[in-house]
């Protein structure tokens, strides 16, 4: 995870919308414009503030804190855009590198759009483990809490997918 404070240093619970929004809205910024882009991932947060207050009776402080329940929240949201999601990661896969000149370049952006094609055809689960491990640092444990499945499913999801995606990346006759 990457915030240091917790909800005693912030003050943040669910019944205060203002104080969530100052600890944790940053973060969730980053972690939804990484998977949807800067505008659509603007309104995924907006409205995971909004359903965090409409539903804060329904959060339980003894199964976590109030961040992976918000990252919960919003990767719920965020399955709402998945067309767009794996749209953008499809249509970054097939882009072209044109008249880059520099190897490297190239091969970078080989990479990136294999890497993009690996993330869009990965079952929604495998990705969504995968990016909050990855991309918002969330831990096993608060990975299980945002998505309510057992942390061992959030292992075994997490293992397949790097596979996946080590598979993918990995020149072919070299092995992984």
């Amino acid at each position: 995870m990457t915030t240091t404070t917790t909800e005693a240093d912030t003050g943040a619970d669910p019944a205060d919308l203002a104080g969530m929004f100052t600890a944790y809205g940053r973060e969730l910024l980053r972690y939804c414009t990484r998977r949807v882009g800067e505008q659509v991932a603007e309104d995924v947060v907006a409205e995971t503030f909004l359903v965090a207050y409409e539903q804060r009776f329904r959060y339980d402080p003894t199964r976590g804190g109030v961040l992976p329940w918000l990252y919960g929240i919003a990767t719920n949201l965020l399955r709402r855009h998945r067309r767009q999601e794996v749209r953008a990661l499809r249509a970054l896969a097939d882009t072209d590198p044109g008249a880059d000149a520099a190897g490297d370049r190239i091969d970078a952006q080989r990479t990136v759009r294999k890497l993009a094609a690996v993330l869009a055809g990965l079952p929604r689960r495998q990705r969504d483990v995968l990016l909050l491990f990855a991309v918002a640092e969330l831990d096993y444990a608060e990975i299980a809490m945002a998505l309510d499945i057992p942390p061992g499913t959030v292992r075994s999801a997490l293992h397949r997918a790097r596979a996946k995606v080590r598979a993918a990346l990995t020149p072919e006759g070299e092995t992984p």
